[in-house]
């Protein structure tokens, strides 16, 4: 495509691993926005040809920005390159790991950046990923009432650490820092071991989300397959699964038969049994869909631009929209099931405080993760002046999405009849196959994470391979080696293990651990430090913070 083969400005001379995981760079602070700025081209989604990047008009123009800069140092602003040396704007593709890919526009008239509007509905784009379908599960480990109070107290915790880490810039002095990422400013205080350290928990992170994908993904065509099946044989079916009668039927699945873990329907068919039963062999949850899967995208995986899957982020909000609508008509015709007790369970309901309460919290580490690339989101905000005010907005709303979500469903699940034990950790799990609003969710997200797993796929690369070989498209071997292990991986935990909130808070606490609660809060101390203005109050609440998150990681292993 035209897009596909636009020609990209690279900088001339240096060494690519250098720079920071993210790094995508251009200076906010001025009205003018054609200055020099740098994108480093691994961190760009429509690289395709390594081997000529740029054109030669391109690369004499990029020669005569590097003049400028060296003119004089870093930190003297004097001298800045006149706008008619500057290239034209390029379209960066920014991602959060399990969040969607976006698209940030960099100025065509040296004035028009994002609103603060459209920067507050970009971070919540971007939180918003899967998680969401585990929140309702989360507040169950919970408990009711704990699982409230501990969205809200995540959320200002989390929010408060992503404060630090837009702040850390500022507070380093005598360096222009405005085209730093959080990983150049982990590399400035805690040198190599910042810059690898950062590299090992963001791909923590990424690979944690697509091993999330590969297990919903095949979760989701198990059950859009078994739709399509019954659908087209007119097969009417009687679940053997416990659950309530009615248009709008709840299951738990957990109590079916030891036999059948969810790989087959658990269904007696009206019509010939025998196609029915090989249906069920060779269209199995765990024994099969999974591996079909490795026909479709494996080899999109492998595509040096994944930049074509980018163009379908609306997906993702879409998803997220749908699925708040789904939960509000499920409400409404299901009622809240509500009991109120603190500490004893009963046949129906779960206390309102469970020591099970960690794996909420892993869950909402990760529900909550941004900290990696918030930098490169509020860059591009037009008044920078309301960066906290918008972030702040941003982490409301997300909150507020998954209290909705995780609320409605958990205080809608009919008990009685059924317990809220029974509430899954994909809540769409559920609702039977059959179910038509069920399976329109399952279809969009199928689609949305087949589109979005590429570009998971390209970050992997370009953080791995582009710091270990200097090049994010060293040989298809190696891409193939990288892409073939990940893949392994999706595929093994979906036959072995496919449960997505152990994942979730898995991942969530690991890579948590630094970019959350460790590094912002060392950082902060260090520089107070560095500058006399260290508190014995300030350096107690931070160094708590950092126990909370060493807390958070070893309790997921505990539970």
């Amino acid at each position: 495509m035209e897009e596909d083969i636009k020609p990209l400005l690279i900088p001339v001379g240096g060494d690519e691993s250098d720079y920071g995981i993210m790094n995508i760079q251009f200076d906010p602070a001025d009205l003018k926005c054609k200055r020099p700025f740098h994108v480093e081209p691994s961190n760009i989604v429509s690289v395709n040809d390594d081997t000529q990047r740029v054109t030669d008009e391109a690369s004499a123009m990029n020669k005569r920005i590097h003049y400028y800069s060296k003119l004089t140092s870093r930190s003297d602003r004097a001298l800045i390159a006149p706008d008619h040396v500057l290239p034209a704007p390029e379209e960066i593709y920014v991602y959060s790991p399990l969040g969607t890919a976006f698209k940030i526009d960099d100025c065509t008239d040296g004035y028009g950046k994002n609103s603060s509007i459209v920067t507050i509905f970009m971070i919540w784009n971007t939180m918003m990923g899967t998680s969401i379908l585990s929140m309702p599960w989360g507040i169950k480990q919970a408990g009711f009432t704990t699982g409230i109070c501990l969205i809200l107290l995540m959320g200002s915790l989390t929010l408060y650490c992503c404060y630090r880490v837009v702040k850390s810039r500022t507070m380093i002095p005598l360096i222009d820092t405005s085209n730093w990422e959080f990983p150049d400013v982990c590399k400035y205080y805690f040198g190599s071991f910042g810059q690898w350290s950062s590299l090992l928990f963001s791909m923590v992170s990424l690979v944690g989300a697509m091993v999330i994908y590969w297990v919903l993904m095949s979760n989701f065509l198990f059950n859009t397959g078994k739709f399509i099946y019954n659908y087209v044989h007119d097969i009417n079916v009687t679940d053997l699964v416990p659950g309530t009668n009615g248009s709008n039927r709840v299951i738990c699945p957990g109590t079916a038969n030891e036999d059948q873990p969810g790989n087959k329907s658990g269904m007696f068919p009206s019509v010939n049994n025998t196609s029915f039963e090989l249906f069920e062999e060779w269209w199995s949850k765990s024994r099969t869909v999974p591996f079909y899967l490795i026909v479709v995208v494996l080899p999109l995986l492998n595509l040096k631009s994944p930049s074509f899957f980018a163009k379908f982020n609306i997906l993702g909000t879409v998803s997220v929209v749908y699925l708040v609508f789904l939960v509000t008509l499920k409400t409404a015709h299901l009622g809240f099931h509500l009991e109120f007790n603190w500490f004893t369970a009963n046949e129906f309901f779960v206390p309102e405080f469970r020591i099970q309460f960690p794996q909420l919290t892993g869950v909402l580490t990760l529900a909550f993760f941004i900290h990696n690339c918030v930098i490169t989101l509020l860059k591009n905000n037009k008044n920078q002046e309301n960066n906290v005010r918008d972030l702040s907005i941003a982490y409301f709303l997300v909150g507020l999405t998954y209290l909705y979500v995780g609320l409605l469903i958990f205080a809608a699940f009919p008990s009685p009849p059924l317990s809220k034990e029974c509430i899954e950790q994909n809540f769409l799990d559920n609702f039977p196959s059959d179910d038509i609003m069920s399976f329109v969710a399952r279809l969009f997200l199928l689609f949305q994470m087949i589109t979005v797993y590429p570009l998971l796929g390209y970050l992997a690369r370009v953080q791995l391979l582009g710091h270990v070989f200097g090049n994010v498209y060293p040989s298809i071997f190696h891409v193939l080696v990288l892409n073939i292990a990940i893949v392994g991986l999706g595929v093994t935990m979906a036959i072995f293990y496919p449960n997505i909130g152990g994942i979730i808070r898995y991942s969530g606490a690991t890579c948590g651990l630094a970019f959350v609660f460790v590094y912002p809060s060392l950082i902060y101390m260090i520089s107070l430090h560095q500058s006399g203005q260290l508190t014995w109050s300030t350096l107690i609440v931070h160094i708590f913070i950092i126990i909370l998150g060493l807390a958070n990681l070893i309790a997921q292993f505990l539970l």
